[in-house]
């Protein structure tokens, strides 16, 4: 497990250092790994708080600039996306933590993810996330959205890399 965060390329913020009130354990759409769910834990265990889980149900685009019926999330996306986050709610209590979770639909994952911590007044936020691609690529591929989010959030985000070995 890798763990990067900070904002750009720097350093992640040592995360035995970091007290937090509330902690947003966020995903994109991606499963939200066991490494991620290791970190939101012991975050939230050396602070003692709740664990917001969170997940995105992606709209494919809009037509004529409104969402259309057939760009929406299907109810087999939904249930996916439900089901990521109560998994990771399970998980969260089976270790005696506080821990709830919701899902929601929208085009802008970032944009959503980062107002969503806002909102909830988190004070981190733990995401799972690829290797990080080249710039030019990046801005094109849905799985480099929790490097969006790092980079846009104005509070720590984690984000868990998991192991090439595994």
């Amino acid at each position: 497990m890798n763990l990067l965060g900070g904002r750009r390329k720097s350093a992640p913020p040592d995360a035995s250092s970091l007290t937090a009130n509330k902690i947003l354990l966020a995903s994109e759409g991606r499963a939200i790994s066991e490494d991620a769910i290791d970190v939101a834990a012991r975050l939230a265990k050396q602070s003692s708080c709740p664990v917001r889980v969170f997940s995105v149900a992606r709209i494919w685009g809009s037509g004529l600039g409104l969402p259309m019926p057939g760009l929406l999330p299907s109810k087999g996306e939904w249930d996916q996306q439900r089901d990521l986050v109560i998994q990771a709610v399970r998980a969260l209590r089976k270790q005696g933590l506080e821990a709830d979770g919701h899902v929601l639909a929208t085009r802008k994952a970032t944009k959503r993810i980062v107002s969503e911590a806002e909102r909830l007044g988190c004070d981190v936020i733990v995401m799972a996330a690829d290797a990080p691609r080249p710039w030019l690529l990046a801005d094109w591929m849905w799985s480099q959205e929790p490097y969006r989010v790092r980079r846009r959030a104005k509070i720590p985000v984690l984000l868990v890399q998991e192991d090439d070995r595994k």
